[in-house]
């Protein structure tokens, strides 16, 4: 009787593996095994035609001493820390007001969601056309507002501001993401505050924040993580005719990931740009765990 029970175990399990198959060799060839590669190559002198010289950590040595190193990662620490908040801050307010009923609620939902739609590279490429500071259609604005128009795209001082500007020109997502979670809030909570005495400001700190908190934390670590690895929108701004590899006035727009693509698909060294990539990894795991050791602080979960 035991033996059969482990024979229909082996059956069942043998059919469950046969099922699986397709996905686990798949993440073995386009996964795991790119990801060991990486690992090794990060150990290796590689330029793509010659065998990797293999020189230990030297790749991760030279990290230490090179400038543009540092640069690209002061540059996706300011997106990020910047970054992150506003969005946060806009999307939630955009979902306040969005929450309220209004007439013509499903189009203004459907408007403020419509850029994430747009192809990122179409949007990089508008961007670059309405920052143009010659004819571009933002600084013409300001001149009528009689603002000072900033070089955009040509100032080291407005590289960054530009990028954050294009990333948070998606904040539709998130926005859509917050206002779920706002519909979500029971109404018993708000009438019972409001019994109390509770005013509009009291009600969002004691009720609607610590409701809406797991999807807070949700969109902190998720918009984290793109921050950390942004490259499309900067990668689109700096670009110029004469030079596709720019990364914008004194490298004002260089992202780590930028950085990382030029010394594997520019300079061709595919060893130091896979060194990058486990750095990027290693410092994304370690910010996403903070994160969430810290949110035991602040996440309403039910229990308290």
């Amino acid at each position: 009787m035991v033996k059969r029970q482990h024979a229909v175990r082996r059956r069942q399990s043998l059919r469950g593996l046969a099922f699986a198959s397709p996905y686990l060799v798949g993440f073995a060839i386009f996964i795991a095994w790119p990801v060991a590669a990486s690992a090794w190559y990060s150990l290796t002198d590689f330029n793509l035609f010659q065998p990797p010289h293999f020189v230990g950590l030297g790749n991760y040595r030279h990290m230490l001493h090179d400038k543009v190193f540092w640069k690209s990662l002061t540059n996706t620490v300011y997106l990020t820390v910047v970054g992150v908040p506003l969005g946060l801050a806009l999307s939630l307010i955009g979902a306040l007001i969005l929450n309220h009923p209004v007439r013509g609620q499903p189009l203004y939902r459907a408007l403020v969601y419509l850029p994430t739609i747009v192809p990122v590279v179409v949007s990089g490429y508008l961007w670059r056309w309405l920052m143009n500071p010659q004819y571009g259609y933002i600084d013409e604005l300001l001149r009528l507002l009689h603002l000072p128009q900033p070089l955009w795209l040509d100032d080291p001082a407005w590289g960054k501001p530009a990028v954050l500007l294009v990333t948070l020109w998606t904040v539709g997502g998130m926005t859509v993401i917050f206002l779920a979670a706002l519909r979500n809030v029971p109404k018993e909570l708000y009438e019972a505050a409001a019994m109390d005495g509770a005013g509009p400001i009291a009600r969002f700190w004691h009720v609607t924040w610590p409701m809406i908190s797991p999807v807070t934390l949700f969109q902190v670590i998720v918009s984290t993580i793109a921050y950390l690895q942004v490259f499309t929108q900067p990668y689109l701004l700096a670009q110029t005719r004469l030079n596709t590899s720019s990364a914008g006035p004194e490298n004002s727009m260089l992202s780590y990931s930028m950085y990382l693509f030029q010394n594997a698909f520019v300079y061709l060294k595919m060893g130091y740009a896979s060194a990058m990539a486990w750095v990027l990894f290693l410092v994304t795991m370690a910010v996403t765990v903070s994160i969430l050791l810290n949110a035991k602080r602040w996440v309403h979960d039910g229990s308290r």
